[in-house]
């Protein structure tokens, strides 16, 4: 498969890993007061910390699949480790899942899928993103991008379904948001292991997930 349409297929969200089910933490945030009009402003602070450590550790999720012997397993720890909300880091599992489910299905026979197994747990999202990334043979560049658009735009899909929005608007969001983007992808680039992985906090979309776990009437996931 060519990277280029590896990169879309990562980025479409008809992709069939569950994806559809969450919103990036809009739904609790809204809960709790914030504004529709803050929503692209929430999506530029989810880019600039939760996205910033989450497209650095699939940059090292990729490059661990490109290397025979490599241990992905490191990458792993350290982003749970930044992962303070355990409710945060089950929806990732959720959506790892979701990715390595699809790639052993698509690429069974890549050495990188196989070591998936061998995590002991379920991959977290950016790693499974990594890996997939790998077996389609796309650039750290690709992987980050793919990493942060999908941050993006699940909160975008998401509030059409919570707030009386436009989709003109949220797609407008997503364009707007292409330069903080593009700032984020050159930095998780410069990642250069799992101890160099950045460490930027949110700490309302943390108390959101905590939330948002305990409420029994919701829409998503997380």
């Amino acid at each position: 498969m060519p990277a280029e349409l590896g990169a879309l297929l990562l980025a479409d969200g008809r992709l069939p890993t569950g994806g559809h089910a969450h919103s990036g933490g809009l739904e609790p945030a809204l809960q709790v007061g914030m504004r529709p009009d803050d929503v692209p402003r929430y999506i530029e602070a989810r880019l600039r910390t939760v996205g910033l450590v989450e497209a650095a550790a699939a940059v090292l999720a990729l490059r661990c699949g490109r290397t025979a012997g490599a241990d992905v397993d490191e990458v792993q720890v350290a982003l749970r480790a930044r992962m303070p909300s355990a409710p945060a880091r089950t929806a990732s599992e959720l959506l790892g899942r979701g990715l390595a489910r699809l790639a052993r299905r698509l690429w069974p026979e890549h050495p990188a899928v196989a070591a998936l197994d061998s995590l002991g747990a379920p991959p977290l999202r950016p790693v499974a993103l990594g890996i997939v990334g790998a077996a389609v043979g796309m650039s750290d560049a690709q992987v980050a991008r793919a990493s942060l658009y999908d941050d993006a735009q699940t909160v975008a899909a998401a509030a059409l379904k919570l707030l009386p929005v436009d989709p003109t608007d949220a797609t407008r969001w997503l364009l707007d948001a292409g330069h903080t983007l593009e700032e984020i992808v050159a930095r998780a680039l410069t990642c250069t292991g799992p101890d160099t992985m950045p460490a930027t906090t949110a700490p309302l979309v943390e108390q959101y997930s905590l939330d948002h776990e305990s409420r029994s009437r919701r829409i998503f996931v997380a």
